[in-house]
């Protein structure tokens, strides 16, 4: 008699025995005697008794199996060593444990480190431990809580739970459900002794990016035992699998690309509108960027430690316009103290806006240290959006795409809705015109750059939230920022919005291929090469002014 036979054996005579232990108390109305029976029947030095057991607690049904269960999985289920032996939950302290006992909850006491031993778990024990939890959460209310079950006892790769999910998906009614079920089954499937089954569970793996179902798929391929039929269509299926892996991470590329623009984009709107309307090159633009980071930073601490996790949930909300009116009074302040004396001499206001950004840098490190401040993300913006098996969207990015859009559109209606947008439009293309029309350019200058500078602030809040803020946040989107408007055209927010979401997707295939740094390094030396043949950029500026 083979060893695995044997090892079936006492499992089934150790089930049988504790089923009549559980059976005789239920019938008895004694259903808590029964279970501290079956948890019990844990302390074995066999790991195959005890996954039998552990099998015993998990079908009782009992309020606290589950805790049990994941007690035992953590190894924190401990026996005692002295009296009555009971079976504990155990939590480390000082010089000893807290222990409670196991199947009812109850509180113990203290004891020290000898007064306890642990029960102790191998790794198969626990794959089926992980197996057994996950197939009592199959009865969830929620449909995402079964869906990571079924993933979880696919995971866990336990033939004996493959029957568990084949019953739950009799009775499942959310599709997405039985779409996870299904999945799992196949990795089961793969390992059937029917070849008619395998030669199934093959051809619906080939819509599988799961990596247990690829190094089975590639078992069977290279197993010269299997019928060449079943080889044959596991290694099509493999071929299948890597074209829609492909598939999927040239959509990842393409989709984290145009992420990485809506950032430039937000970054260099407004460095476009105060370039085109002044002339004016402001190397203080990413401390701009910074500022409403930090904005983002001060609102949600204060909101937070005022409503707890409404407050944190809600910050973001209140951090835009903040950080608006916090940049755009800076910009203005800026313009005011410093630029308008500076018109008509760009090195000067280049020197000068360099300083300026200087000084907020440190009067940053001033008040909040030269230490990265965290700014936490909400519950709405965490986690990621699954499209397809392999293939996954984060939220906090396609939140930050849809933000930049709203950004953009609202800033165009702006300039072509609005009396300011008109004034805008008209000193952009002819400022002496203007001026001869009764247009005051002192202040559509100092409104423009306060705009500019505002929504600077604003595309630090969304950088809040895929960076830690610090002093220097803003000095790695400056180049880049210029970059944009001098390849889109400067003080076309349509050149800007193509140039920023092109260069983010080239930057996202190249960075694979050659690294960040080499990345940067070719798209620079490709826009200067671009600018040589059209210097004013894909979408030129249209007037007088810009003929000139």
């Amino acid at each position: 008699m083979s060893l695995s036979v044997i090892r079936t054996m006492r499992r089934l005579i150790l089930l049988m025995a504790v089923g009549l232990a559980w059976t005789g108390p239920v019938l008895a109305a004694d259903a808590d005697a029964a279970f501290a029976e079956s948890v019990a029947a844990l302390n074995t030095r066999s790991f195959d008794d005890k996954a039998a057991a552990a099998e015993v607690v998990a079908a009782s049904g009992h309020p606290r199996a589950l805790v049990v269960l994941n007690a035992f999985l953590n190894g924190d289920l401990y026996r005692e060593r002295r009296g009555a032996e009971r079976i504990v939950l155990a939590e480390a302290i000082d010089g000893g444990y807290r222990i409670a006992e196991a199947a009812t909850g109850e509180p113990l006491g203290e004891t020290g480190r000898r007064g306890v031993r642990k029960i102790t778990v191998n790794n198969q024990l626990r794959r089926h431990l992980r197996g057994l939890i996950a197939g009592m959460r199959l009865d969830d209310p929620d449909p995402i809580e079964r869906i990571s079950a079924a993933q979880a006892i696919a995971e866990a790769d336990d033939a004996s739970l493959g029957q568990l999910l084949r019953a739950h998906r009799d009775v499942e009614q959310d599709a997405s459900v039985v779409a996870a079920i299904d999945a799992a089954l196949v990795v089961f499937d793969l390992d059937s002794d029917a070849a008619e089954t395998r030669l199934a569970a093959i051809g619906a793996a080939s819509e599988l990016l799961d990596p247990r179902v690829r190094r089975k798929l590639t078992a069977l391929a290279e197993n010269e035992s299997e019928p060449a039929e079943i080889r044959s269509a596991a290694t099509k299926a493999l071929a299948d699998i890597e074209q829609r892996a492909a598939r999927f991470e040239t959509v990842e590329t393409i989709f984290f690309g145009i992420s990485l623009g809506s950032i430039l984009v937000l970054a260099a709107i407004g460095l476009s509108i105060t370039f085109g309307v002044m002339g004016v090159i402001n190397m203080a633009h990413g401390e701009l960027i910074m500022l409403g980071a930090y904005t983002t930073y001060v609102v949600q601490t204060a909101m937070v430690a005022l409503w707890g996790d409404v407050g944190l949930e809600t910050s973001l909300f209140v951090a835009i316009p903040a950080a608006f009116l916090v940049a755009g009074l800076v910009g203005v302040a800026i313009e005011r103290g410093v630029i308008r004396y500076l018109y008509g001499r760009p090195l000067e206001t280049l020197l000068a806006t360099f300083g300026v950004s200087l000084i907020l840098q440190q009067a940053v490190r001033s008040i909040f240290s030269p230490l990265n401040r965290a700014v936490a993300t909400p519950d709405w913006m965490s986690g990621s959006w699954q499209v397809a098996q392999g293939l996954s969207i984060t939220y906090n990015r396609l939140y930050t795409l849809i933000f930049a859009g709203l950004v953009f559109a609202a800033l165009l209606a702006v300039l072509r809705r609005t009396r300011l947008g008109l004034e805008v439009r008209a000193t952009m293309q002819n400022r002496p015109m203007a001026q001869a029309m009764g247009i005051r350019t002192a202040r559509v200058d100092a409104l423009t750059f306060g705009l500019g500078a505002g929504i600077a602030g604003v595309a630090g809040v969304a950088l809040s939230q895929l960076t830690n803020v610090g002093p220097n946040l803003g000095q790695g989107y400056i180049v880049d920022s210029f970059m944009v408007v001098v390849f889109g055209g400067v003080g076309n927010l349509w050149g800007t919005l193509v140039a920023g979401l092109s260069l983010g997707v080239v930057n996202k295939f190249l960075e694979p291929v050659t690294g960040a740094v080499v990345a940067k390094i070719v798209v620079l030396v490709f826009i200067i090469l671009f600018i040589q043949k059209r210097p004013r950029g894909l979408f030129p500026q249209r007037g007088r002014a810009a003929e000139a």
